[in-house]
């Protein structure tokens, strides 16, 4: 749902679940100004086939995978170099930038400690 208010000075959009009592003081402030848009929330769209996915998707590297996980679980490189049995920083540096590759053995390890495929790093 969309509520939607706008006067010459003042435009407020609040979307998504809107609390009854929001909803009963902006009618009894803005009145008939007030207009309230039901969104079909029903849609479902396969992301895999949307043009953002496929434009993510085709700058997407292995290096930057592994430094999107490495800093969702809040890790510095040296940490998960050590996690991974003692790969350097510097290492672990080259790989996410792809100045190094990513070798079988560690992208099944990152699969491991990531808990997601490990073809994400290769």
């Amino acid at each position: 749902m969309q509520a939607h208010v706008k006067t010459p000075h003042i435009k407020i959009d609040i979307k998504g679940e809107i609390h009854p009592k929001v909803l009963s003081v902006l009618k009894e402030v803005y009145g008939k100004r007030v207009k309230l848009i039901k969104e079909n929330d029903e849609e479902l769209v396969d992301v895999f086939e949307t043009e953002w996915f496929k434009n993510m998707d085709s700058k997407m590297t292995p290096g930057k995978n592994m430094r999107i996980y490495r800093e969702i679980h809040k890790m510095t490189q040296d940490e998960l170099g050590n996690k991974l049995g003692g790969i350097s920083k510097q290492n672990i540096s080259h790989m996410e930038r792809g100045i190094r590759p990513i070798s079988k053995k560690t992208a099944k390890l990152l699969a491991i400690l990531f808990k997601v495929p490990a073809d994400r790093f290769i």
